[in-house]
């Protein structure tokens, strides 16, 4: 297996090799196909667990080890929900697991974390409505096969968690790999600008949907423009007395006053909220500085985020109707770094906001990242974002996406992954190591064939472990 190269980002040069010119797409094109040689296409389909695997239980407890302890529980219930569930919350023990794999070294910015629940609708910074990856707080550069196996193996749990059968997932499964492989040929001969202001929009996004199902993705489009301010405004906030206040729900969102280390929150926000602002572009300052903190309170958001540090901010401008929410998330080491290396960056959050500029490449106004300082030698990184902004996220099963109609979504998944891919890294080697060739679909699936029964293992150890007592669950 190839080393892997230190984490930098694929596309960064030394000053004094802008005047020396790329190799020509045909060369790169060739490089990548000769890299079969080293690492076949039949090889990425093989699962082989690592000799001394660390158990996934362990991995849990030493995640628990950096986050609220009283949140904990609340994360252990929502793995423990389906295969899927728990596969979701698990990118730490999927990490060890890919690090053992052949990879080819052609690196792009991973998300980290890819699986189909974390896709969805946002909004530009034009605000034009776009399909594309929505989490990256794992996202650290590496080889592409990483976010690829995830991904695929992912579809292929969410598919027979939901109760699809193996011959539909493998449909879904082959429609990613297809796609993923067309979109990296046709960037691959693109212009940078124009792979730069290229966009998964909302024409894209329903001509990918049989007539069938059009009713339906014409309601997610919706649904995805109706998410902003005054939606969030209407529904997590409320009166008190003359002034609006975020609704408490505990223990999903809670007020507090004072942090883990005792210190007050409204002092440590402020500052931190100055630091934020410090690094953003001068107009975004001067939109921000508009805006005054009204309110704030700890919510609990996804399932391996849980445990983590995050907030709900309320401001507003001249009036409650002027209202804007961002989200506050901390941001801790990729559950990456153990095996690619530490980030170039030493603040976690920029880290994350980097990894998802290139990623994603038109991510709202107001991301941005910060640190919070609790004494001279404790600090904790953090990005904002806006809770909602035109967002619409993807879930599958009850309430969201339906078995009928997870295939027509499957290409989307390909396609994104493929453009994020080719923004971060060099689209021509990696068009040329994946071929058009349908071996990859082939290999792709059987490695998630056998990482699905991987993750099955893990969940029944995990199921057992929970029932012991040994990790406790919330009650719902």
């Amino acid at each position: 297996m190839p080393s892997q190269k230190k984490p930098q980002f694929a596309v960064l040069r030394s000053v004094e090799s802008f005047s020396i010119p790329r190799p020509s797409i045909k060369k790169r094109m060739g490089d990548g196909k000769a890299l079969r040689k080293v690492v076949s296409i039949a090889q990425q389909g093989i699962y082989t667990p690592p000799k001394h695997r660390i158990d996934p239980i362990s991995i849990l407890e030493n995640q628990a080890k950096t986050r609220i302890e009283s949140l904990i529980p609340i994360r252990y219930e929502r793995m423990l929900q389906s295969p899927f569930a728990f596969y979701r919350g698990g990118a730490a023990i999927m990490a060890q697991d890919l690090a053992s794999q052949p990879y080819t070294n052609i690196t792009v910015q991973l998300c980290g974390d890819m699986h189909v629940s974390n896709f969805g609708l946002f909004g530009t910074a034009e605000h034009r409505l776009v399909f594309g990856i929505n989490d990256f707080d794992e996202t650290l550069p590496g080889s592409w096969e990483w976010d690829m196996k995830r991904l695929v193996t992912s579809a292929v749990i969410a598919c027979e968690s939901n109760g699809g059968d193996k011959a539909l997932s493998k449909k879904i499964a082959l429609r990613i790999c297809a796609e993923y492989q067309k979109r990296l040929a046709q960037y691959a001969k693109m212009h940078y600008l124009d792979l730069a202001q290229e966009f998964i929009g909302e024409a894209d996004v329903r001509k990918n949907f049989s007539k069938e199902h059009q009713k339906q993705i014409d309601v997610y489009l919706k649904q995805g423009k109706g998410q902003g301010n005054v939606q969030v405004l209407q529904k997590l906030t409320t009166l008190v007395g003359k002034d609006r206040k975020i609704i408490n729900k505990p223990p999903l969102i809670e007020h507090f006053k004072k942090n883990a280390f005792g210190h007050p929150l409204s002092s440590l926000i402020d500052k931190a909220l100055l630091n934020y602002s410090s690094t953003l572009l001068t107009d975004r300052k001067i939109l921000f500085g508009r805006y005054f903190l009204k309110d704030f309170a700890r919510k609990v958001v996804g399932v391996g985020s849980v445990g983590t540090n995050c907030m709900l901010l309320y401001f507003e401008g001249d009036s409650e109707n002027d209202a804007l929410f961002l989200q506050y998330k901390e941001a801790q080491k990729s559950v990456l770094s153990p095996y690619l290396g530490e980030s170039i960056y030493r603040d976690m959050g920029r880290r994350v906001v980097a990894g998802q500029r290139l990623l994603q490449g038109a991510p709202d106004i107001f991301l941005n990242y910060g640190s919070m300082q609790f004494d001279v030698d404790k600090s904790q990184g953090f990005y904002l974002r806006q809770l909602r902004d035109m967002k619409g996220g993807i879930q599958i099963g009850p309430g969201g996406i339906s078995l009928k109609n997870f295939a027509d979504y499957s290409k989307l998944f390909g396609w994104a992954l493929a453009l994020g891919h080719a923004r971060s890294g060099d689209a021509a080697e990696l068009a040329g190591y994946c071929g058009q060739e349908k071996e990859f679909g082939e290999a792709m699936y059987s490695f998630a064939r056998s990482y699905a029964k991987q993750n099955e293992r893990d969940f029944e150890l995990f199921r057992k472990v929970v029932k012991s007592g040994r990790l406790k669950v919330a009650k719902t």
